[in-house]
């Protein structure tokens, strides 16, 4: 995986399943594109920000290639709340292109999925509501918190405090696996204690603090450092 310096990307990703039949799917606060191939056939889907963690099956003998968006990124044509813990796969994909909002576009590789990103923006297939890009930076908007919360919901299917709990255990995961304890996670990210810990990392990673220190537990679709491979 690597970080995008787009300002619609958060990152790229790619792997190949293998020896792996199933997955923890972790929660996430952004939706997708994906694109693999199985079999000699291709396939393109959107995927929705997961409000909880689940087990997923993995295809066998797949290549992926996944771009994951900014957060307040949206599809004109799929509205977020629609895609939460779930997603579209796209139709009439082939071994170059798929299809999507009415237009067929050019499969990216990792390396430039940037470009076909910049393609969608000038589009209008990929959109933003500058107010929820302002709250996100951090500001306060000069409207009612009700609307706020209402553009927000619909601009990435969530609430703000989804989107705050979430990262933040997800945040928690990759710190354990770094090897702090779950006092230190604690005091850093402002857990209530480590029970309210324990809750949110059952709720959202799937996993335990011990499991994430030791690296154990099957393989999870979060970035640790190649850790929770066992």
């Amino acid at each position: 995986m690597r970080r995008s310096d787009s300002p619609w990307v958060d990152s790229v990703w790619t792997c190949t399943s293998e020896q792996v039949t199933t997955m923890t799917s972790v929660a996430g606060v952004r939706w997708g594109l994906v694109f693999w191939e199985q079999d000699g056939r291709f396939h393109a889907a959107v995927t929705g920000p997961e409000t909880r963690t689940s087990t997923a099956p993995v295809p066998q003998g797949a290549a992926f290639t996944g771009i994951e968006f900014a957060v307040g990124t949206s599809l004109r044509a799929l509205p977020a709340p629609e895609l939460v813990d779930g997603g579209v796969e796209l139709p009439d994909t082939t071994r170059r292109t798929f299809r999507l909002d009415g237009a067929r576009r050019q499969i990216p590789r990792a390396d430039d999925a940037e470009i076909l990103v910049e393609r969608l923006v000038e589009a209008g297939t990929v959109v933003r509501d500058p107010l929820v890009a302002e709250v996100l930076r951090g500001r306060e908007p000069a409207v009612s918190g009700r609307t706020v919360e209402r553009r927000f919901r619909a601009a990435t299917g969530l609430t703000r405090g989804a989107v705050r709990q979430i990262e933040r255990a997800r945040t928690a995961a990759e710190v354990l696996a770094a090897g702090d304890t779950a006092a230190d996670v604690v005091a850093k990210l402002d857990y209530f204690d480590e029970p309210h810990l324990a809750r949110a990392l059952r709720t959202y990673v799937g996993r335990t603090a011990g499991q994430l220190r030791e690296g154990t537990g099957g393989a999870i679709a979060l970035d640790l450092g190649q850790r929770l491979t066992s």
